[in-house]
């Protein structure tokens, strides 16, 4: 096993503790388990990407670059399995609603500036503070839910038999299950053999490969695109950005990597410019995610080494064959990439379970049913609700039992 080692100095951030600078001598890993597990979070990453990449007439290959690069710093400045996902919201939005390169441009930088605001003004950290444990771990229950949900969903759109079936699906689910139950870096075998049923179904695909560097120039973007993509993507990507892809993630990072926790601060900074940086010329809109950190981490990753390799993956593929693989990842089985969504959404949804009180537990579930209900946001303002109803009693509580 290959490894290199650094001194980094860590802000560790733990729900429920206060913040104690500590070094720590953190590794980046590049063995096969670490690949392995790199490889967890595709199960959302392909589809939306593909989707977005068709449908709004973007560039696979600079998508791919870009996510390529922001992989490796990500990997390399956290050193944790720290996913780079598409903003869902605005994935969401762009494919529904048919939002054009401008527009989605421009959704991707009104959240980037936001966020930037949020980092060096402070404000993340104020937010943080005032949000209960209960209300983070909902979130996490809730979109872990809802991402298994989507996997179940797609399996069931499959026909019984055949190449792409529901009993591919079967198969590639207990054999995910076997690997994690042994721990076993068998989540990269599957994926590839994922382009062998492509292959079996679509054979003329291969026989198109071509080789291509992908243009690089600023996106234009009208006035009404500016509007629309703020008022459609920014505002609805908000509140999954600062739960999901800042708070609940770096509550994650501190359950996973004890005293190595992220502080929210730095974790906003890095999506800011993230966004800053890439979207303007043709990426698609970027974040981090509860849900991938938990699918890398169930399947085997646990450094930034193993978000370095997927990186520098993504990197010689967009740079070389972005094109074709637009075409071949357009076809990619959801017999696979299902029981991948499911396991990451179970991976996410057990971070529930550390509750350690009736109240706390309700506040979650209430979230969660508000997210599965309806979105993100209505299931923050659901659980938020509920958390300041049971405040004043919570405080009787502790005083009668100090």
């Amino acid at each position: 096993m290959t490894s290199i080692q650094a001194d980094i100095i860590f802000v560790p951030l733990t729900l429920g503790s206060s913040v104690d600078q500590t070094t720590i001598k953190p590794q980046l890993s590049f063995s096969l388990k670490e690949f392995s597990g790199s490889f967890g979070d595709l199960g959302l990453f392909i589809p939306l990407v593909v989707a977005v990449a068709q449908l709004s007439h973007m560039n696979l290959g600079v998508i791919l670059v870009a996510a390529g690069i922001m992989n490796i710093l990500t990997g390399y400045l956290f050193r944790q399995p720290i996913p780079v996902q598409p903003m869902k919201a605005i994935a969401a939005v762009a494919i529904t609603d048919g939002l054009s390169r401008g527009s989605i441009m421009a959704a991707g930088m009104g959240m980037g500036i936001l966020l930037l605001a949020l980092s060096l003004s402070g404000g993340i950290d104020f937010i943080r503070r005032y949000i209960p444990d209960a209300l983070v771990r909902g979130i996490q229950l809730g979109v872990g839910l809802k991402l298994a949900e989507k996997g179940v969903q797609w399996i069931l759109e499959l026909p019984p038999l055949g190449i792409n079936s529901m009993t591919t699906a079967f198969i590639v689910g207990g054999l995910l299950l076997y690997f994690v139950s042994r721990k076993t870096p068998g989540l990269l075998l599957i994926f590839l053999a994922g382009f062998l049923l492509i292959y079996m179904e679509h054979p003329t695909l291969f026989s198109d490969i071509t080789f291509a560097f992908p243009p690089l120039a600023l996106v234009p973007a009208t006035l009404v695109e500016w509007r629309t993509g703020l008022l459609q993507g920014t505002l609805a990507q908000m509140p999954l950005t600062l739960l999901n892809s800042v708070i609940a993630v770096c509550a994650l990072s501190a359950d996973y990597f004890p005293r190595r926790g992220i502080a929210p601060r730095k974790m906003a900074l890095n999506v800011a410019m993230m966004n800053i940086v890439c979207v303007p010329f043709g990426a698609i809109p970027m974040c981090h995610g509860a849900g991938g950190l938990a699918a890398q981490y169930g399947f085997g990753a646990r450094t930034g080494g193993s978000i370095v390799m997927l990186g520098m993956l993504k990197l010689m593929l967009g740079l070389l064959i972005g094109g074709f693989l637009l075409q071949v990842l357009s076809v990619y089985p959801y017999a696979i990439l299902a029981p991948m969504l499911i396991f990451a959404g179970i991976e996410l949804a057990k971070s529930c379970f550390s509750l350690d009180n009736k109240t706390d537990f309700t506040i979650a579930l209430l979230t969660a049913a508000g997210i599965l209900g309806a979105n993100t946001l209505i299931g923050f303002l659901l659980g938020g609700v509920t958390a300041l109803a049971c405040f004043p009693w919570r405080r009787r509580s502790v005083s009668d039992n100090p």
